[in-house]
C-alpha cells in the first residue's frame, strides 16, 4: 500500500476546514490540501464567496457612543427591575 497515512480523506479534511480557517492556520501546509485538487478548488470557492459577502456587507465600525448607550440602557433596566 503506497497511500500516505498522514493524508486525510476529503470528508475529514472538509469537516476540519471551519476550525482551520478560524485559527488562521496556513492551510496550504496541510498534507491533504497539498495533494487534493478537489479540496483546493473547494477552498478557493469558499474564499471567493467570503470575499463577495465582504463586498456586499462591508464591516462598519459602530459609533463611539454606542457602548455608553448600551451601558446606560442596562443600568436603567436594572434600576427599573429593582424598583418593582
Amino acid at each position: 500500500m503506497s497511500e500516505n497515512v498522514n493524508v486525510l480523506p476529503c470528508a475529514a479534511f472538509q469537516s476540519q476546514l471551519p476550525e482551520l480557517i478560524g485559527s488562521r492556520e496556513n492551510i496550504a501546509d496541510n498534507p491533504h490540501f497539498q495533494t487534493c485538487k478537489n479540496c483546493r478548488a473547494l477552498l478557493a470557492e469558499l474564499e471567493s464567496i467570503a470575499e463577495a459577502a465582504r463586498q456586499l456587507f462591508p464591516i462598519e465600525e459602530p459609533p463611539d457612543e454606542l457602548w455608553a448607550q448600551i451601558e446606560m440602557a442596562i443600568v436603567c433596566e436594572e434600576a427599573n427591575s429593582n424598583s418593582k
